[in-house]
Order: structure tokens, then sequence, then C-alpha cells
């Protein structure tokens, strides 16, 4: 089972680049990706002899680049050289390969460990429905702290669906931040009991983190549950600070950036002071289930299960448990993970169920088995 299936490198084949590169096989150990390499070429330099050792210098540096992916292990796909707009080209490559995500290079260092983000990488961000993965120069893929700010958006939803995959695959932290602004509070605060009015304000949100958070399995995570009151931008970075965190999740729309409170200034403040790498979410996964689902086979829909289960993805999880039970409904190993699929979701009446179906089975088995030495004798 792959999860993700397809990365796409977006190189310029700067020295920065090479760790991108790292970044994107580090990831792609992990999730058993194929890892394909795209460089944009300009159109015309109005020089032939120029644009024939533009193209033989990129073709080589692309070919050593593959060649390194395959030694570490991982699949190289054929690299792309392509002509024109650096951004449209390499969305245009994500959608022919049909990659999960997208890995860039955060651009130049500033001070205080702050990334200029560079143009290439903010158009890709800004155009593509596709994951984004910017990468922070010098930084490798060892994750010990996630921060993923939500809104209740559908793009925030979005972004904590993967960034509790992310967190539970490299065993890291998940700081889950929501952050209200009450600004307009303070412009009429001779009226009105501010501070009462503060407190109900943030009991109301409170009530809407918790109601969001109920929708999500954080069973087994390390998580810190964070709501704070300010500017949001100014919040998530110092929450990044804080936690000395490896990666910021977030989700973003297709106009602002930032889902809805993020709006603005906001958006670019964020993703151009960020002190570390970060992934953008759009409209599509990360993570896909691309399951076989032709394959009748119990123990290839058993060990996608118990993926599944260690992942968290416990209803997914279920229907590949169901599908072994189709095949043979005596599947103890399937019967008895249902149990304990069911005991992690506090849903005591279909534990019951199958654990009432174990015994059942193994009876059945018991008494075949007892049936067949009969016969032996007989015979």
């Amino acid at each position: 089972m792959k999860l993700i299936k397809r990365i796409l490198v977006a190189t310029d084949l700067s020295n920065a680049s090479e760790n991108v590169v790292e970044n994107a096989i580090d990831m792609a150990k992990i999730f058993e990706s194929e890892i394909a390499l795209v460089y944009v070429l300009p159109t015309n330099t109005g020089n032939k002899k120029t644009d024939d050792l533009l193209k033989k210098f990129a073709a080589k540096e692309l070919g050593e680049m593959n060649k390194l992916i395959k030694d570490k292990g991982i699949t190289p796909m054929e690299p792309f050289l392509e002509y024109g707009d650096f951004s449209d080209k390499v969305i245009e490559v994500s959608k022919k390969i049909e990659a999960n995500i997208i890995f860039a290079g955060a651009g130049e260092k500033l001070k205080d460990n702050v990334f200029q983000l560079g143009s290439n990488a903010g158009k890709i961000i800004k155009k593509s429905n596709k994951p984004v993965f910017i990468v922070k120069n010098q930084e490798s893929l060892s994750l010990k702290s996630i921060v993923c700010p939500i809104d209740f958006s559908v793009q925030s939803r979005l972004a904590l669906k993967n960034a509790t995959m992310m967190a539970r695959r490299f065993d890291a932290e998940l700081v889950i931040l929501s952050v209200y602004d009450a600004s307009h509070l303070f412009a009429i605060r001779n009226k009105i009991n501010i501070d009462e009015q503060i407190e109900s304000l943030d009991k109301d949100y409170q009530r809407q983190f918790d109601t969001f958070l109920k929708d999500f399995n954080l069973n087994d995570l390390k998580i810190t549950k964070e709501i704070k009151q300010g500017e949001p931008a100014k919040e998530i970075l110092n929450t990044i600070k804080h936690y000395e965190s490896d990666l910021l999740i977030m989700g973003t729309t297709g106009k602002s950036g930032i889902s809805k409170i993020l709006m603005g200034s906001v958006t670019e403040k964020v993703i151009r002071e960020v002190p570390c790498s970060f992934i953008t979410l759009k409209s599509e996964d990360v993570i896909k289930l691309e399951l076989e689902s032709k394959i009748r086979d119990i123990e290839f829909h058993f060990n996608v299960a118990q993926q599944l289960f260690k992942d968290g993805l416990y209803e997914e999880a279920i229907d590949e448990y169901n599908k072994c039970l189709s095949i043979s409904f005596m599947h103890v190993p399937s019967l008895k993970s249902l149990v304990k699929v069911y005991e992690k979701l506090g849903d005591s009446t279909n534990a019951k169920k199958y654990k009432t179906m174990i015994t059942e089975v193994l009876d059945k088995m018991y008494n075949e088995k007892i049936e067949s030495e009969v016969r032996k004798f007989r015979n």
C-alpha cells in the first residue's frame, strides 16, 4: 500500500535544491514513493549555441540527481526537462504524472533563520491545487514537532487530516493551534464589559474547537492543543518558535492563501517569515489510498488494513478487514482486528458483535476438525 505514490521535485539545479531532493528521498523512504524530477528551461535565449549548452547541462544534472535517488533505494521516474514558465510547467507535470505532492526550495536565507520565499515557489503555491512542500535550506526531514493551524474551515480540516498522518509516521508531536481575533471589542471597550465579552468569546471558541476535533482520530498521538487570542499570523509564527517546530502544515484557498481567518497580508507574512519548512494544502490530499481493490487476496487486504490501523485511519481499516471477510468470513485475524478497531472507536456494540463472531467461527472450525478426524477413522 502506498499512501504517497508519487513525489514531484521542482529543481533549479542549485546547491540548495540538493537538499530538496534529499528531503524528498527521506519522504519517499517512509511512504515507499516514486520520485520525479522536473527542471524548466527558458523558451529561447536568442542564441542556439547557448540553448544547446543549457539543455545539455540540465540533462546531465538531472541524470546525476536521478542516479542519487536510485542509489538511495528509491524508484525514480524519467526526469522532465521542460521549456517555458517555471510554475506553469511544474504544475502541468504534476497533473500529468498524478503527483501526490510537489517539493520545492524555500529560497534565500535572510536573518533570524527566516527565508525569503522564492517567486517560483510562491507561484506554485498560488496556482497549484496539489499539496506543496516548501523545504527550508539545510534542513533535513527529521520531524519532532509539527504545527497545524485550524480555523474550522474545509481547508484546515484537510490540513489536520494530513498532519495527523505525518505526526504518526514521524512519531512527532502535533501542535494544533487556533487563533481568534477579539480586536473589534477594543474599539467599544468603554461601552461594554470587555473582560466579560472576551471570556464569553473564549468559551464559545473553545466549544467550536472541541467540536471540530471530534471528527479526527487523535488516539496514540502526542498532541498539544493551543487556543490563542490575537493576530493570527503573529501567533502562528510565535507558536512555531516556541515549540521549535520542524514543519508547518496549513490549509490554503485559491484566492487568499490561508483559509478564511488568515487573509491577505496574514498569508504573506506567515509564508514569508516562517522559520521552518511547510506544507500548504488547497483541495487535494497528500495522502491518497490507491488500494488495489481488484486483487481479491486476503493477505494483501489484511496487510493494508494493519497499516491503516497503525496510521489511525480506522474507518478505512474497517473497509479492508471487511474485504478479507468477504473472501472468507472465517478469517479470524480480521475478526480480532475489527474488535480492536471498534474498541479504539469506543463502539462497544460492534466490538461485542465481532467477539461473538470469533467464538462462533472458532467453534465451527473446531467442529469441522473433529468431523474430519472422524471421517479418517471411518475410512
